[in-house]
This record gives C-alpha cells, sequence and structure tokens, in this order.
C-alpha cells in the first residue's frame, strides 16, 4: 500500500526541472515540485493516502485530524473517512487562514472541543511555515496537538523548524529524498 502510494505521488505529482525549476510557496526555487493535489484528487490516491496515514495515527489515542486550509483538507477526509470504515471514527477540523468575519467567526472549525488529543497534517513540508500556522491555531482553539504529520517532507529544513516551534516531532510519510530515487530507477 505505501509502495503504491509512493509510485502515484511520483506518476502524477513529482516533476524535475534542473535547468528553470520551480518557485514554492515558500518562496524558494527548487528543481522539484510536488503538487500532491493531483494525487489527492484522483480516487485511487486518495484512498491509499487515508490508508497511509490513518496507519500513522491509528492507537494514539487521537480524536480528530486537519490542518490549515486547503493543503491538510484532502489528506484529512481521506484518513478520517478510512477511519470511520476501520471502525474508529476520527472527526476533521479546519484551520483557517484568516478568521471569517462573519458567523461564528472562528479560526478553528469543527466539532471538536477544548482538550481533544488532534494530529495535525499537511501535504508537502518545505519549511514548516504552514504547519506552524497550524499548530499554532488549533492550540489556539484548546485542541491538544500530540502528532504532526506530512504527506511528504522536502527534507529542507521544516522539520526542524516545526519542532523548535512546537516541540513535536514532524513524521513523514515519504521524502523527497525517496521520490529522487524512484526518478533515478526510471533513468
Amino acid at each position: 500500500m505505501r509502495e503504491e502510494l509512493l509510485e502515484i505521488i511520483y506518476r502524477r505529482s513529482f516533476r524535475y526541472d534542473p535547468e528553470c525549476g520551480f518557485k514554492l510557496a515558500s518562496g524558494k526555487s527548487s528543481d522539484v515540485y510536488i503538487d500532491l493535489k493531483k494525487t489527492f484528487l484522483s480516487s485511487e490516491g486518495m484512498e491509499l493516502t487515508g490508508r497511509v496515514i490513518y496507519d500513522m495515527i491509528k492507537g494514539a489515542g487521537i480524536k480528530g485530524i486537519g490542518g490549515l486550509t486547503l493543503g491538510a483538507d484532502p489528506i484529512a477526509y481521506a484518513a478520517a473517512m478510512i477511519s470511520n470504515l476501520s471502525g474508529a471514527p476520527l472527526d476533521v477540523f479546519i484551520v483557517r487562514k484568516e478568521v471569517k468575519g462573519h458567523g461564528t467567526m472562528r479560526k478553528v472549525e469543527g466539532s471538536l472541543v477544548e482538550g481533544d488529543r488532534v494530529c495535525i497534517v499537511d501535504d508537502v513540508i518545505t519549511t514548516g511555515g504552514s504547519t506552524i500556522k497550524a499548530i499554532e491555531g488549533a492550540r489556539g482553539a484548546g485542541l491538544d496537538v500530540i502528532k504532526v504529520i506530512a504527506l511528504v517532507d522536502r527534507q529542507e529544513g521544516g522539520g526542524e523548524n516545526i519542532l523548535e516551534a512546537s516541540g513535536l516531532p514532524l513524521e513523514a510519510a515519504f521524502t523527497k529524498a525517496e521520490l529522487l530515487r524512484l526518478r533515478e530507477k526510471a533513468e
């Protein structure tokens, strides 16, 4: 299952261009671009993402899963669906980038309550900035963040930044190095 998802991520979401490169959300430039929406928005990628992430958190006493919208949303939805099918349902929460100016004006949406143990997820980690915002938002809403998971760690210091800012280690389902190894095999 894990290897199958890695292959789908490589095939659908991984791009390599050493000559022109890509500008990342962090502002950095890189010869590698990983657009996981192309994986999540396929039925096979969605299911496997849910299974891999759920396997990383099951048994940890977590009640909810979520993160900063939009990168975390499909991961959280997929893992929650698999958790329900597995008989151990998780609730999903969304950390908004900005507090909405109407209605309840909440930064964190969902049905979780103060003290609930949660996992923050993100798609791709470069500097960790989005993940740190999600952790801060969830903690600000009184949630007990006990785990931080990325589908792909670019291995560019994000994990260290997250640990320094939150005290929580980053766990990654996959790394940029694994994707580069697949690229080398394909040549």
